[in-house]
């Protein structure tokens, strides 16, 4: 009986998460293709999403704090609703859609990403005992892998309903879909406060483990967005000619691909074995991904097709990133304090926000003034710096 409730509370919030991933990833997509066709600049266009991931670094940070004071299942409403409402922001006339317009709604999605994200993922781990830890790495990767796929969709719907319905008619749509989505998920889920409530000064984390995995976290998110969240769409459009619907799919493609190797994780890495995942493994998957950006590069600088070298080379990294950030995801859960779980893996997923906000930053920068290679090379050295930071992780556990 606890079992069955458990599994209904789990599908409960994974369609939950599902509906919000859904629309964030079309948010994105649809700034960026809408924006970039007004002309705006690399710079400009990663500059829209800078308060988006710095008030995500906030948001995990005091909203673990708040989770262990309100329960998780509340602060994952919250972000559902915040996130209609920062839609909604977006439906004022087009004249009114400035720079710092827009990174203000932005920022209040960045802080509906993160609520929903910290709480769904901390919710997981009160439904688990101690016990089940090989349960808990799949469900995680489950959970993980499935929101990936969902981010994945989201993409091409954004490119999609922009070439469709225009700006303001796919933001209608979004909103329609969270609506029924925030009342279903309050008349089923029940709430899960800490069970000790915690003070706001506690809000950093105390335990070496927790704090060596998210500086690792911090380098491997950097090391994707870098290339991956505007460079890369950008290169595709204005420099290969691809129309915004291509460059959507491709995304999409991508990221639904990288999610379903992230729900396979545990099969991946032998957990059928009795093999979880350990701060060594984590090394080693750093160190093959290191590779694979420097690789890409190469094949830019000596004239290979880049269509080609840019699609193979995102499959491949996407494959082994998946897994990386899969085992990642289990790791926080299992060294997190059971008693302040919503806790660390806030201040985890602000080291995920963190370096979000660094590799949004540098991939416009970066391919505004030197172009796609160097954002790859930037990548490949952070990867370098999360499996150096794996080391630091070995030696607290």
């Amino acid at each position: 009986m606890l079992m069955r409730s458990a599994v209904a509370q789990y599908m409960t919030v994974t369609a939950s998460y599902w509906a919000f991933t859904l629309t964030d990833g079309a948010l994105r997509m649809l700034v960026l293709l809408f924006f970039h066709g007004l002309g705006y600049t690399p710079l400009e266009i990663a500059s829209l999403f800078l308060l988006y991931e710095f008030f995500g670094i906030l948001t995990n940070l005091y909203g673990g704090w708040l989770a262990s004071r309100i329960g998780t299942i509340y602060c994952m409403q919250l972000g559902l609703g915040l996130q209609i409402l920062s839609l909604g922001m977006l439906l004022v006339d087009q004249s009114q859609l400035t720079v710092i317009y827009v990174m203000a709604a932005q920022a209040l999605s960045g802080v509906a990403k993160d609520l929903n994200k910290m709480s769904a993922k901390s919710s997981i781990k009160g439904l688990m005992p101690d016990s089940e830890q090989g349960r808990l790495y799949r469900w995680v990767a489950m959970l993980t892998g499935s929101k990936n796929a969902l981010k994945g969709l989201g993409f091409f719907l954004g490119g999609a309903l922009l070439a469709s319905l225009g700006f303001r008619g796919s933001l209608l749509v979004m909103m329609l879909l969270l609506l029924p989505t925030m009342l279903i998920g309050s008349l089923i889920l029940h709430n899960q406060p800490d069970t000790r409530k915690q003070k706001f000064s506690e809000t950093l984390s105390k335990s070496p483990a927790v704090n060596w995995l998210s500086l690792a976290r911090l380098f491997l998110f950097c090391s994707r967005d870098v290339w991956f969240v505007v460079a890369l769409p950008v290169f595709l459009h204005s420099q290969l000619q691809w129309s915004h619907i291509e460059v959507g799919t491709l995304m999409a493609s991508w990221v639904i691909a990288y999610g379903a190797v992230q729900a396979m994780a545990p099969k991946i890495t032998g957990q059928q074995y009795q093999r979880l995942p350990n701060p060594q493994r984590l090394q080693n998957w750093a160190m093959l991904l290191t590779l694979i950006p420097a690789a890409i590069a190469l094949g830019l600088y000596i004239g290979f097709d880049p269509s080609y070298a840019l699609i193979a080379g995102l499959l491949l990294f996407g494959a082994v990133f998946a897994i990386n950030s899969s085992m990642h995801s289990y790791l926080i859960l299992a060294y997190a304090q059971r008693d302040a779980v919503s806790l660390d893996v806030g201040f985890y997923y602000m080291a995920n926000a963190g370096g979000r906000l660094l590799g949004t930053l540098m991939s416009g920068l970066l391919y505004q003034q030197f172009g796609l290679i160097s954002c790859l090379l930037a990548s490949s050295i952070m990867i370098a710096l999360s499996a150096l930071s794996c080391s630091g992780l070995a030696r607290s556990t």
